[in-house]
């Protein structure tokens, strides 16, 4: 007879980020998508509970992938920096043995999801931008943004990075947490942000910013941003014209960037280009040096419990977090 585990691991904030580095958030989000594409994974559809009085939803995301299982509950709450001076977005990960069902550990999902959400950008980036691609332009300067560098960095040797947003203080102390980097970081307007070799959009904008005529040939693009009906930050002509990656045809035409053109019925499932875990699965890059190619993620729960499973694992290494007796032995 195994031994059952015992106590839950409490796993927070602060030791989710000294727990797994960028490097292995993109090597753990990578073998999920594979195991997404070959059927070695389980994701039920994502579940929404919309509060609309309150402008915000909640959302629930289960998998099972490599040795995990876990479920993350997450919030989109625009208000609340205002409102509350709470993030936007904030969740939780219940990460359990698959074997028993035992709650292994509950871990903060808000850095959680920001790692995560980098990661998958480093994974599409890895697989689709130029391998010359040396110049970053990220449209948002939030929380995200930061991610997006750290995670683009790991598998592109970046020179400069632009970076627009409606709140100029929001850009400059994005340049200034980002001083200590070997590479140039400036701000600059969305045209400029769309002349860089890669671009990361993570705006909840629901109008178009990014237009075609901007975007160079060879430009790769990753669509952060849209995570609900009616969001989108690409133009549709340049949806139309580029070469689409997804993550999920579910989640994206409902909720991703090719949402709005799907409903509108100018995008359809023959448009995509292909699944990332299919490009991942069989090694599959870009399919031309010219070729404008964008990443349309949602953000799937194999994601949550790829890099949980990092977390928890480091975390019992080195005895980080605090152990409970949630259920009663």
């Amino acid at each position: 007879m195994a031994d059952a585990p015992t106590g839950t691991r409490i796993i927070d904030s602060d030791a989710v980020t000294e727990l797994v580095n960028h490097e292995e958030a993109i090597d753990a989000v990578e073998a999920a998508f594979q195991a997404h594409a070959t059927d070695d994974a389980q994701m039920p559809a994502k579940s929404y509970i919309d509060i609309p009085e309150e402008n915000g939803d909640f959302r629930s995301m289960p998998a099972a992938v490599g040795e995990g299982a876990g479920v993350k509950w997450v919030n989109v709450h625009p208000d609340n920096p205002e409102r509350f001076g709470l993030p936007t977005v904030m969740g939780l990960v219940v990460y359990s043995d698959p074997a028993s069902g035992y709650p292994l550990a509950v871990i903060d999902g808000t850095n959680l999801t920001r790692i995560r959400t980098g990661a998958a950008a480093g994974v599409a980036t890895d697989h689709l931008a130029r391998e010359d691609a040396e110049t970053l332009g990220l449209l948002g300067a939030g929380q995200q943004s930061h991610t997006q560098l750290a995670a683009i960095a790991a598998v592109r040797d970046l020179s400069e990075v632009v970076v627009a947003d409606l709140d100029d203080e929001a850009i400059e102390r994005f340049i200034e947490a980002e001083s200590d980097r070997d590479l140039t970081v400036r701000g600059g307007s969305p045209e400029e942000v769309a002349g860089c070799d890669v671009i990361s959009t993570t705006t909840p904008s629901r109008e178009p910013i990014l237009r075609e005529e901007w975007v160079e040939p060879g430009t790769h693009i990753n669509a952060m941003g849209a995570d609900a009906e009616g969001k989108q930050e690409l133009a549709t002509d340049l949806l139309l014209s580029a070469d689409v990656v997804i993550d999920d045809w579910e989640q994206c035409s409902h909720s991703g960037e090719i949402n709005v053109p799907t409903a509108a019925g100018d995008f359809e499932r023959d448009d995509v280009y292909g699944l990332l875990g299919d490009l991942v699965d069989s090694e599959q890059g870009r399919p031309d040096a010219e070729a404008v190619t964008i990443f349309d993620s949602t953000g799937l729960a194999i994601q949550d419990t790829a890099v949980g499973s990092v977390v928890y694992e480091a975390a019992v290494a080195d005895d980080v977090g605090t152990v409970t007796q949630i259920v009663d032995q």
